[in-house]
């Protein structure tokens, strides 16, 4: 493994998290029945009947409490990960706005989840048949969900899950039709290097992109060229720009950067990215461009080469 680009140490971290809180009998009142057997205890809300299955869902319940604080709040065999999340039912919600822009059958491609967390999109993209799915993270805690998350929804053997970095995407020496790149840009210290170095490396057809964004949701589209003394053009509203975070936002120090919608989309424009669909308001669907004949010169600097190392998957 390369020597990592620095970035902030503590993992992206979440709050609102439950631990598992039981279940009541009902109202919890005692029935009384005259001259007759008292009835046998019934079975817990949410929990099918005594037996295998009961047994299987408080199986789930301490495998979801043991592996940590869960991001993703991903329904397994009826028990939910992070039914208190600050967001909603995350990211299922946002899956709702722009899943129709994803084709629905998936057969004979192949996906890579940059940042999959704890694969919910990982898996969702299996659900539409997608031939081979590798999933990639930094943090061995949402490794470690994914693969749970994967083995409960049946796709133990089918979905890889792999420690790399953004920035080492070189290392899977593979072209994917499709790449997914989901709420990861705000996150890294070099987001438009991560961006070069997936086009360069990893995207073969599609990327979908999403990012947090804040600021004006204008759009403004600058000329190719200004005089030295033009400055007023980068006041604009819809000018892009990339709001940078120096601390913390919404208690996470892993926020290093808020672009503005026109922002996101320059910087898919710059890594050689058309856009083709925009579902939902922090979501675009790109293809990849071959040619990129408004950018003279190389676009990724970068000490690690694809010939130079391979990817541990063990």
């Amino acid at each position: 493994m390369t020597t990592q680009l620095k970035e902030r140490i503590t993992p992206v971290r979440r709050r609102g998290v439950p631990g598992d809180n039981g279940h009541t009998d009902g109202r919890g009142n005692r029935k009384i029945v005259a001259n007759r057997e008292k009835p046998p205890p019934q079975p817990s809300p949410g929990i099918p009947g005594e037996g295998e299955r009961g047994e299987a869902r408080r199986e789930i319940r301490r495998r979801i409490r043991q592996l940590g604080k869960w991001f993703h709040n991903i329904d397994l065999g009826g028990v939910k990960t992070a039914p208190d999340h600050f967001l909603g039912d995350y990211p299922a919600n946002k899956w709702k706005r722009f899943a129709r822009a994803i084709p629905k059958d998936l057969g004979g491609k192949t996906v890579l989840d940059i940042g999959c967390n704890a694969g919910f999109y990982s898996i969702e993209m299996k659900k539409r048949g997608a031939e081979r799915v590798v999933g990639t993270d930094w943090d061995d805690t949402y490794l470690a969900q994914a693969r749970f998350a994967a083995e409960v929804c049946g796709f133990a053997d089918t979905v890889e899950f792999v420690k790399l970095s953004v920035y080492d995407v070189a290392a899977l020496r593979e072209r994917f039709d499709l790449v997914l790149f989901m709420g990861v840009l705000y996150h890294l210290r070099h987001p438009l290097l991560a961006l070069d170095l997936i086009h360069e490396h990893v995207t073969r057809d599609l990327l979908v992109f999403q990012s947090m964004q804040r600021g004006s949701e204008k759009v403004f589209r600058p000329k190719g060229d200004y005089p030295f003394k033009k400055v007023d053009h980068f006041d604009k509203a819809g000018y892009p720009k990339l709001h940078f975070i120096e601390h913390s936002y919404s208690d996470d120090i892993t926020n290093w950067w808020a672009p503005n919608r026109a922002c996101s989309e320059a910087m898919l424009r710059s890594a050689g990215y058309e856009i083709i669909a925009h579902p939902e308001a922090e979501v675009y669907v790109c293809r990849h461009l071959e040619h990129l004949p408004f950018i003279a010169g190389p676009r990724a600097v970068y000490p690690a080469a694809a010939s130079k190392r391979r990817v541990s998957r063990g």
